[in-house]
């Protein structure tokens, strides 16, 4: 007898297999089903299963389906490769969000025609619905298959592996692989490859490059088509090529990773420090402001140095026998600002105590791996650190999710966009239990009080604390963690940090670090693409575009531009000899939200028109109206 979805079944003569189970007591789903589950296990259809065994299926729709269809599908690309050039190696061949990818070693470079060859032969041996098939094998077996094929990547990683292993074939091919895959390929053929990139062998730059191919899969054509759409938008709002538009940063091979903001693109990261500053203010918090670089002596005591020092920049000075870096984060910093004011005779009546700065810090990175505003080496953080005691944790955390809230519904979002995650207490751990258990039952309880929904992830934490992350969700259903709540049972005992508490004894303040948009960089980049550059009034580099019909018009133009620009208005005066057209495409292109155009009846009646360009909204006004309807909008956070 087993437990097959849920019902006791007694199993009848000869079927053991997950596939004879499907067909004798699941028949109407058995086309939707790619594998099972036995004990919690994903396994392949042709698992046998034994008496007392608990098993369910995996459908293709379902998440875990969509991921063994990926893997087939990856399988079948490494065939594809194989067939079409007898040279290729192959390496290794992951499912990832919505898709897959395979390395491989190939003496040319794969071009956009060689995907479309690949994909080519992919679809024709999909079609001859060729099994895969499982084989179990000693290590010094697998090591003498894999030699004799001379894929040298395959030997590498069998030479690692302890204990026997399993290998997949279908056709001629043979991959070294976990499992579980489908039955065979006939549920396969919703895929589409997408593009090739570079990417070392294990990651290590030392390393031969290998070129990566990615492709997605589906289990419909319906929502292959539909994700394909999806990419072509993400393209169209690549904030790349948005802020190239806008002209409002650039990157440069000169330096990698940092950021050359031009006049618009700093406007908008300076909103939106003023705004994140304004609400430090009036949270409580004081804004300070530390140095870049730091002795190693400090990033010694921290720990720092042992666990991070790889993603460091070290500088020496000439005369100085002592290693600098520049900070990676802003923590020890800041905790050197509250030992020296308080001198270490801070009174737990003093806290907490919250201490904002924004801090740009510098973490290395690999060339590879860095993305426009979104991965770079060079990053102002909204950082914020709590002092406080175990007491404090619970109101603190209320306040910080508060805070988060209100930042992220203000810049646009709503609150199904976000996401609340706690992560608990992981194995290798600092702190005594008791310290854990005031901690993590503080934050969850923070979020009970909130009355949101979130997830746990188990032994997620850091190891000196508990956090809360909060992710967002873009209008691409694109997740981005961007804030944090960490609770620190560390940090300040290794730097000395101290108050007294009731009873007289000097104790180590607990920290919670914080920070809501994370990255300023990273959060402009999100928010580009979000929003496909039109960003709400309020946070936009430029309000208004004055245009004038000809140079007759210019100076009542300006006489406007100057108005507006007194009521704090953010304005481009463009009085250049192209037509009014020209200048309207040029100023939505930037993506300024309103044009005002000047010509003889604006002049003659002293009126001007306010027009959305996108909607052809206009409506006709005196220029002290137009302040004050402007000035209303963004002190409201209203996007018209």
């Amino acid at each position: 007898m087993i437990t097959f979805c849920g019902a006791s079944v007694t199993l009848s003569e000869g079927i053991r297999s997950g596939l004879s189970i499907l067909s004798e007591y699941l028949p109407q789903r058995k086309n939707d089903v790619i594998a099972i589950l036995i004990n919690g296990m994903p396994s392949d259809l042709t698992s046998i299963v034994h008496d007392g065994d608990i098993v369910d299926v995996i459908e293709k729709h379902q998440q875990a389906g969509l991921d063994i269809i990926r893997h087939d599908t990856a399988h079948i690309l490494a065939e594809a490769v194989k067939i079409l050039y007898e040279d290729a190696k192959i390496a290794i061949g992951p499912v990832i969000s919505d898709g897959f990818y395979y390395d491989i070693d190939l003496p040319f470079s794969i071009s956009i025609d060689d995907l479309h060859k690949i994909e080519q032969e992919m679809h024709r041996i999909i079609k001859k619905n060729q099994p895969f098939i499982r084989e179990c094998s000693t290590v010094d077996h697998a090591i003498s298959i894999f030699q004799h094929l001379k894929e040298d990547y395959k030997v590498e990683i069998i030479k690692n592996i302890q204990g026997e292993l399993s290998l997949y074939r279908h056709g001629e091919f043979v991959d070294l692989c976990r499992g579980p895959h489908g039955n065979n390929t006939s549920h396969l053929g919703h895929f589409k490859l997408l593009s090739v990139s570079g990417a070392y062998w294990r990651g290590d730059s030392k390393n031969k490059m290998l070129q990566r191919i990615y492709g997605t899969a589906w289990d419909t054509a319906e929502k292959l088509n539909e994700y394909l759409t999806l990419i072509d938008e993400q393209k169209k709002r690549d904030h790349r090529k948005i802020g190239k538009e806008m002209e409002l940063f650039h990157l440069c091979e000169e330096s990698p990773g940092m950021v050359f903001w031009h006049h618009d693109g700093w406007k908008i990261f300076q909103v939106l420090l003023q705004y994140m500053r304004s609400m430090n203010t009036s949270h409580g918090y004081e804004e300070i402001s530390t140095p870049e670089l730091l002795s190693s002596v400090i990033w010694q005591k921290s720990g720092h140095w042992d666990k991070f020092r790889q993603n460091m920049f070290i500088a020496n000075g000439v005369d100085d026998e002592l290693s600098y870096a520049v900070k990676p984060m802003s923590c020890p910093g800041c905790i050197e600002v509250f030992k020296h004011k308080f001198e270490g005779v801070v009174s737990y009546r003093e806290l907490p105590k919250r201490v904002a700065e924004f801090g740009k810090v510098h973490r290395f990175e690999s060339h590879g791996s860095l993305l426009g505003l979104m991965r770079t080496r060079a990053f102002t953080q909204d950082d914020a650190h709590i002092f406080c005691t175990n007491d404090n944790i619970l109101d603190e955390a209320i306040a910080v999710c508060k805070f988060a809230l209100q930042v992220y519904r203000d810049c646009g979002f709503h609150t199904d966009d976000l996401q609340f995650k706690l992560s608990d207490r992981p194995n290798l751990r600092v702190g005594s239990d008791e310290s854990w258990d005031v901690a993590e039952k503080s934050l969850s309880q923070a979020l009970d009080n909130m009355g949101v929904e979130y997830s746990i992830n188990k032994g997620e934490g850091a190891f000196y604390g508990p956090k809360i992350e909060f992710v967002l969700k873009d209008c691409m259903k694109r997740e981005w963690q961007l804030g944090t709540l960490q609770v620190d049972l560390n940090l300040g005992m290794r730097l000395g940090a101290v108050y007294v508490d009731s009873n007289g004894e000097r104790k180590h303040p607990i920290i919670l670090h914080r920070a809501i948009f994370g990255s300023f960089e990273r959060f402009i980049g999100i928010l580009l693409e979000h929003y496909a550059g039109k960003l709400p009034l309020w946070m936009a580099p430029v309000h208004v575009s004055v245009i004038c019909v000809s140079e007759k018009f210019s100076h009542t133009a300006k006489e406007v531009a100057n108005q507006l620009i007194d009521g704090g208005i953010r304005i481009i005066l463009d009085v250049s000899d192209e037509t009014v057209g020209y200048k309207i495409r040029r100023s939505m292109l930037r993506k300024v939200p309103y044009v005002v155009v000047i010509g003889e009846k604006e002049m003659q009646s002293g009126l001007i028109g306010l027009e959305n360009p996108y909607t052809k909204e206009k409506e006709m006004m005196l220029v002290e109206e137009c302040k004050k309807r402007l000035c209303d909008l963004i002190a409201h956070n209203v996007k018209k």
